[in-house]
């Protein structure tokens, strides 16, 4: 009787966190349906890998360096619709998870997530469904709370003036200038729906961002 042959999952991972990347490849490389492609640690590495080879899947996590993950979702998506995206993130507010998942991606999981459910996840989104982590399907059933997505600058910048530090001091502590300082204060009032700091510090705290 003729062996049946099972065709290999290729895997591609962009996080730019080396020990998540490395801890996933450990965790799947000696899988013998699934073919590690190799990883990026920013979005723009991820679209230039993707003139060269295409994945079968890709998992992708939200909080990039350059472009944060949902945006580049987006892009993967419409340049290479056969591609499958699986969001992967510490984030499991509602927000990042309908943005990921309405711009294309195939399914969610937390970074905690066992070799079980990656492999799980996987083979779901292969077949043509989604898949959500438990966590992650119970987090969209709770109560909508709108989660701005702020870029990791943004949130650096938002946790200094917390902690009630000036403009002027956040720019010497991130060693950037102070009308970058003032622009991402600018940016995080807005994506707040903040008129003042006391308000966009309350909002971010019950957001759980703070």
């Amino acid at each position: 009787m003729a062996k049946k042959y099972i065709m290999k999952t290729s895997l591609f991972i962009v996080d730019d966190h080396y020990m998540v990347i490395e801890g996933i490849r450990s965790l799947l490389q000696n899988e013998k349906d699934i073919d590690w492609m190799g990883h990026a640690t920013n979005a723009s590495s991820c679209l230039s890998f993707l003139k060269q080879k295409l994945p079968d899947v890709i998992l992708m996590d939200i909080n990039l360096p350059d472009v944060n993950g949902i945006e580049l979702c987006k892009q993967v998506k419409k340049i290479y619709p056969s591609v499958f995206i699986l969001g992967l993130s510490t984030f499991n507010q509602q927000a990042y998870i309908r943005d990921m998942i309405e711009n294309g991606a195939s399914g969610y999981v937390l970074k905690n997530a066992d070799k079980s459910e990656i492999l799980a996840a996987i083979a779901t989104i292969m077949k043509g469904q989604n898949y959500l982590s438990h966590e992650v399907a119970n987090a969209l059933k709770e109560k909508k709370i709108d989660t701005p997505i702020i870029t990791r600058r943004e949130k650096e910048v938002l946790l200094l003036i917390a902690e009630g530090l000036t403009n002027a001091e956040i720019a010497e502590k991130l060693y950037i200038s102070l009308p970058t300082v003032n622009t991402h204060r600018k940016s995080l009032l807005e994506k707040f729906d903040a008129k003042n700091t006391a308000t966009l510090i309350n909002k971010a705290i019950r957001m759980g961002i703070v």
